[in-house]
């Protein structure tokens, strides 16, 4: 399974803002973005003119790392995006969170998209009570997430229950039995990402 390799704290920086890559981490002062807030590298305080091109295509490295998601994947949503009805943009980002490993972060089971990347790929979930383990899994609206029942006891579940979740409206999760619901399809104003999408779209127009 092909995956980002670079430090997660040095892909933040590289983007001059938080990504969240490491979870709790990211909201203390240990972040590296706060520490430090230059882009990485010898020159990275030195950079400082950017053309259009370089601001389209940070902004599309910036939404790439932030769903932990390679090119290749990332330009087959763009095209899927273009197919369909409404703004390119918009629809490209509804694709992206309907992923099953970002469901599954939204409704707070995970800290962070990677860990619940491999929470996915290890099998501790379930959809309409059939396994899948396949992080780019698209859910549809009705979907039941669940927890595996032999997988409830591991710390990192037991530790849930009782837990009050923050959650977007379209999804919802009872912390009591792991199990969650997919309630609508995420809307722009749903999704809290500090992305200019126009501008990823902009630049695989060219």
């Amino acid at each position: 399974m092909a995956r980002l390799l670079d430090a997660k704290c040095r892909q933040c920086r590289r983007e001059g803002c938080k990504l969240f890559l490491k979870g709790e981490r990211c909201t203390t002062k240990k972040c590296s973005v706060e520490r430090r807030p230059a882009v990485p590298g010898q020159h990275g305080e030195g950079r400082k003119k950017v053309t259009q091109y370089g601001t389209q295509l940070r902004e599309k490295q910036k939404m790439k790392r932030a769903y932990g998601i390679l090119e290749k994947q990332f330009r087959e949503y763009y095209e899927k995006a273009e197919k369909m009805k409404g703004i390119v943009g918009e629809n490209m980002l509804s694709l992206i969170e309907r992923r099953l490993d970002n469901v599954v972060y939204r409704m707070g089971i995970g800290a962070s998209r990677a860990e619940c990347r491999q929470i996915v790929s290890h099998g501790h979930i379930t959809v309409n009570n059939k396994n899948v383990n396949i992080p780019s899994y698209s859910v549809k609206v009705g979907d039941v997430i669940t927890i595996k029942e032999n997988k409830q006891e591991l710390e990192m579940f037991k530790s849930l229950k009782g837990m009050k979740m923050v959650m977007p409206k379209w999804v919802e999760f009872n912390a009591e039995t792991l199990t969650g619901k997919v309630l609508a399809l995420p809307k722009r104003e749903d999704i809290d990402m500090n992305i200019s999408e126009h501008l990823i779209i902009e630049l695989y127009s060219r």
